[in-house]
């Protein structure tokens, strides 16, 4: 089978698509079929090996984990014996992290891992992403800020991945959004659920007078110093991009600012967050938002436009 990797760290070139035997399933795994699978801006900070402290975790001089790809949709092609929850021929869709990754054209994951079902109302190339975008952002928004109808949510980086998912979710949960983006990008932010729109070109969010119960920075570029001011008594600051800065506030203000690692949460956790977002799907309450699609032998210019900073939506890996 075709897999990409990279040996070393450093721009797309180090990224080579490597020819290797297909991988057998172990007793409670099943073997997938890739049809389609994301590309993300996680994918490229480890393709970088960035921020240089998390090589304490990827490998300090060069990556432990060559494989690239969390979230994957496919058919499975065979099940270890003691597999019970899936069968040949089932549609699939999920996340596998820290191990042999999803750009590839097969996989092999436990059954009891982040894997379900794909709704039939979606392609692969449509659920191959929800795991990136759609369940970081649903465990931030439902199980850290607890969002409640009524309240008001501030989404940096809306028309991205995790932002674009996120306004979607925090609609479905009865809130008003306000998102934040570039001038190009506002109609897109606006038709997948926004209330309001914040054109960061033109807007300086230190001159907002506006308080928000949330505030989450998807892409982590605000500070938490710049934007307190904007936050309601008994509201919260929250990224998924950690720095030393968020480690320093969270430290004294544990209740105000959140981090967290969606990948780290609990399996078991992660997969009842992804049969909620199944039955939305399913209701046709929320939608995957593509913007590109490349083969995987064209992956190195998927990372290539990653790096740019234009992406809006999500950036799909086809195997079909």
């Amino acid at each position: 089978m075709k897999a990409a990797i990279y040996n070393t760290y450093g721009s797309p070139e180090v990224i080579k698509i490597s020819s290797l035997e297909k991988p057998l399933p172990k007793h409670n795994e099943v073997l997938v079929n890739i049809k389609a699978s994301s590309v993300t801006r996680a994918d490229t900070m480890m393709r970088q090996g960035v921020p240089k402290y998390g090589r304490l975790f990827l490998g300090i001089f060069k990556p432990k984990n060559r494989f690239l790809g969390t979230g994957f949709s496919g058919v499975v092609e065979s099940v270890g014996a003691q597999v019970t929850k899936f069968k040949i021929g089932d549609a699939v869709f999920g996340e596998k992290l820290f191990s042999n990754g999803s750009n590839a054209e097969y996989l092999c994951i436990a059954e009891d891992l982040v894997i379900d079902r794909k709704p039939n109302n979606i392609s692969h190339i449509e659920a191959a992403p929800i795991c990136d975008g759609f369940l970081t952002s649903y465990n931030f928004l439902k199980d850290i800020a607890n969002v409640k109808p009524g309240q008001h949510v501030l989404i940096n980086g809306a028309s991205g991945s995790l932002g674009n998912a996120a306004v979607q979710l925090a609609k479905v949960m009865g809130a008003r959004v306000t998102g934040v983006c570039s001038t190009k990008n506002i109609d897109f932010v606006l038709s997948v659920g926004a209330d309001e729109v914040l054109d960061y070109t033109k807007v300086n969010l230190n001159n907002v007078t506006h308080t928000y119960d949330v505030i989450y920075d998807t892409v982590g570029k605000l500070s938490y110093k710049s934007v307190r001011n904007l936050i309601s008594s008994g509201g919260m600051f929250m990224t998924p991009v950690l720095s030393g800065k968020i480690l320093w506030h969270m430290l004294w203000n544990s209740k105000k600012v959140k981090f967290a690692a969606t990948g780290m949460k609990n399996t078991k956790a992660l997969k009842c967050l992804l049969k909620d977002l199944i039955h939305l799907f399913e209701q046709e309450k929320l939608q995957t938002k593509i913007e590109k699609k490349y083969s995987l032998l064209d992956i190195r210019h998927a990372h290539e436009y990653l790096e740019t900073g234009r992406k809006v939506g999500n950036i799909v890996i086809v195997n079909l």
